[in-house]
C-alpha cells in the first residue's frame, strides 16, 4: 500500500504479462505446450483477478489501513438515500463515529442536502460512480472515464472533491488505472464485508461484522434501506449495536487517518441546494 515513487509503475499484471511473453518464447522451441500453458495460465489470471477485491493487479488497491494502523475505518456504499442516509447520520453521531461514504453521482445529484448533511456533520464523501452500473467495468474506456468524470463532477459542484474512488462491487479492470491516473483518484476497497447483498441479506449484521473485522480493516456498510420497509427498524437496531459493540472493543478513526491518505477536499464554494 505504499506510494511509489515512479509517476506511472508498471502494474503487477503488466509485468506478469511482459515475464510470461518472455518465458513463452524461450520455452516455444522446447515444447510449445509450455508456451500454451503458460499464456492461458495468464489469461486465467486475468479473468480472475478483476474480482479479488484485494488484489492489486491491474491497478494499486488500497484495502486495508497502513502498516501498524489497528484503527478500523468504515465505509458506506450506494448512498445516498433519504430513506437511509439522516438515520445512519444520528447513529454515527449517538456513537460519535466519523464514517466515509462512498456515494453515487446520480443519487448525489438528485439528493444533494444529503451530501451537505454528510459533509457537515463531518463525515468524507468519496466517489462510486455514476449508476453503480454491474457492468462498467466491461465498457470501453471512454465510458470508464465519462462514467467516473461525471460523478466528481456532480460532487465537486456541490462543494466537495474526493481523492479516492471504489468501484462498484470493487471490481477492477486493466483500464482503471490510466483513468483514474488522469482523473487524479486512488482506488480503495475493504477488507472486510459480510455479503449482506446490499442490505438485502441482513440477519444478525452486528454479530457478523464482529466475528470477521480485524485491526486496520477497512468496513463496508451499505446507505440503502432494506425491502421490505418493515426490516428498516430492525437494520437500524443491527448498525446501532453494531456501533455500540465496535466503539467497546475496537478504535475506530476517519479513513484517511487508517489509510494514511487524503480522502477529499471542501471546495471554497459550493452550489448545493437546500
Amino acid at each position: 500500500m505504499s506510494q511509489t515513487k515512479s509517476k506511472n509503475p508498471w502494474s503487477l499484471a503488466e509485468k506478469i504479462g511482459l515475464t510470461t511473453i518472455i518465458f513463452s518464447a524461450l520455452v516455444y522451441t522446447v515444447d510449445p505446450r509450455f508456451t500454451v500453458l503458460l499464456l492461458g495460465l495468464f489469461l486465467a489470471l486475468c479473468a480472475v483477478a478483476p474480482f479479488l477485491h484485494r488484489f492489486s493487479f491491474f491497478l494499486p488497491v488500497i484495502s486495508h489501513g497502513q502498516s501498524g494502523v489497528t484503527a478500523i475505518a468504515i465505509t458506506f456504499d450506494d448512498g445516498p438515500s433519504p430513506t437511509s442516509t439522516p438515520d445512519l447520520l444520528k447513529l454515527l453521531a449517538k456513537h460519535k463515529i466519523t464514517a466515509t461514504f462512498f456515494v453515487i453521482g446520480a443519487k448525489a445529484a438528485a439528493h444533494p442536502r444529503l451530501i451537505r448533511d454528510i459533509i457537515d456533520q463531518g463525515h468524507s464523501v468519496a466517489n462510486h460512480s455514476y449508476r453503480h452500473d454491474s457492468l462498467l467495468m466491461f465498457k470501453s474506456y471512454r465510458d470508464l472515464k465519462n462514467d467516473i468524470q461525471t460523478t466528481q463532477a456532480i460532487l465537486e459542484g456541490l462543494g466537495v472533491q474526493p481523492h479516492i474512488f471504489r468501484p462498484p462491487a470493487g471490481i477492477a479492470n486493466p483500464r482503471l488505472k490510466a483513468v483514474l491516473a488522469e482523473i487524479g483518484l486512488t482506488m480503495v476497497n475493504f477488507s472486510c464485508r459480510i455479503f449482506d447483498r446490499g442490505n438485502k441479506s441482513i440477519d444478525g449484521l452486528a454479530e457478523r461484522v464482529m466475528n470477521r473485522i480485524r485491526p486496520g480493516d477497512i468496513l463496508m456498510l451499505h446507505d440503502t434501506c432494506p425491502e421490505p420497509d418493515e426490516l428498516k427498524k430492525y437494520w437500524l437496531s443491527e448498525i446501532d449495536r453494531l456501533f455500540r459493540d465496535l466503539r467497546k472493543e475496537k478504535t475506530i478513526l476517519p479513513l484517511a487517518e487508517v489509510i494514511k491518505l487524503p480522502v477529499m477536499n471542501l471546495l471554497p464554494t459550493t452550489n448545493a441546494k437546500t
